[in-house]
């Protein structure tokens, strides 16, 4: 069914982008397909991000939408996704987060099951949620974020999601990761849990999207998606500090790579990899008794990371002195 978000009383406001109608294909689906989320601004950061949950197959794709520098949104319940890409191309163009998505409601035929909320880089927010939204369905705007649900076990997951939201210290993904985990708390959805998402982005729009990403996780199908999602999100940020060790030792800062590699192996106990390049930025450093057991303890979790040590002189990760190397291969 085309519902033309992109036609009729819309096009004035949208006459500021270059999309046109045969850009976007508008569909009506047969049933709810998604239910608690959480739009959101960081003041002190201008980061921006959207964290959902729900019983439906891969909720991310079609909920979450956030462009570095730009806005967030999500939306749901009875989904239209060109909400999202289309949101923030309004808000790109210099709309707020309101008036982008008045702008969309003005050409929808079904807002009546359109749940949607919505913030920009100022922290703007916006929120909708049409009559029609099944029950037990809720919404709040608040300083920067918004939150919204439908199809919920019990009335009270919004206001616990606000309360978790605005009393949690940490970064922005910590704040919307507990305002996921308070949703569940309460009841979460009426159907049961399957898939979430979180995704932060910059708040450098001169930044490209693929680069602006802090965190993109998709839970897809899991019996504790929520659970899932919080060990990713942990893992994401031993991931970040390795990423931030293998740019200290491109810059030759070895000690600062020990400390970022070794805060990393904290957050992913028993992830080999970790623990091997641990133990490399360690022997590169000259501190090879020290780095000898961590080899070991690699090789025992991951037997051929023996053979890549003979490989690394090459590359200027370990010194290109055979005898080293032979202490490496065998450490046990």
């Amino acid at each position: 069914m085309k519902l033309g978000l992109i036609g009729g009383a819309c096009a004035a406001l949208l006459s500021v982008t270059q999309v046109s109608a045969d850009d976007v294909t508008d569909y009506f689906p047969l049933r709810p397909a998604h239910t608690y989320s959480i739009t959101a601004r960081d003041a002190e950061t201008g980061q921006l991000g959207v964290a959902v949950q729900s019983h439906w197959f891969s909720v991310g794709g079609g909920v979450a939408w956030a462009e570095p520098g730009v806005g967030a949104v999500a939306t749901q319940s009875f989904t239209e996704v060109t909400y999202g890409p289309l949101g923030l191309e309004l808000m790109r163009a210099g709309k707020t987060a309101g008036e982008s998505l008045k702008a969309l409601l003005a050409a929808d035929e079904h807002t009546d099951v359109r749940q949607v909320g919505m913030v920009d880089a100022d922290g703007n927010v916006s929120v909708h949620t049409g009559e029609h939204a099944i029950v037990e369905h809720c919404d709040h705007e608040g300083e920067g974020f918004t939150v919204q649900a439908n199809l919920m076990l019990n009335n009270t997951v919004c206001d616990a999601m606000v309360k978790a939201f605005t009393e949690t210290q940490g970064d922005l993904a910590e704040r919307m990761m507990r305002a996921l985990e308070a949703a569940q708390a309460e009841g979460g959805d009426a159907r049961g849990k399957q898939s979430a998402a979180l995704l932060v982005v910059s708040g450098d729009k001169s930044l490209p999207a693929w680069s602006g990403r802090v965190f993109d996780l998709r839970i897809e199908d899991h019996d504790t998606p929520i659970k899932e999602l919080r060990r990713l999100l942990t893992l994401a940020r031993a991931y970040h500090l390795m990423d931030d060790g293998d740019g200290h030792m491109t810059r030759g800062d070895v000690e600062a790579a020990v400390e970022a590699y070794g805060a990393a192996e904290k957050l992913a106990p028993g992830n080999h990899e970790m623990i091997f390049w641990h133990a490399a930025t360690l022997a590169a450093a000259g501190e090879l008794d020290e780095a000898l057991p961590m080899f070991a303890k690699a090789y025992e979790l991951w037997p051929d990371w023996r053979i890549l040590v003979r490989r690394l002189p090459a590359s200027g990760l370990l010194p290109d002195d055979p005898e080293m190397i032979e202490k490496i291969v065998n450490a046990k």
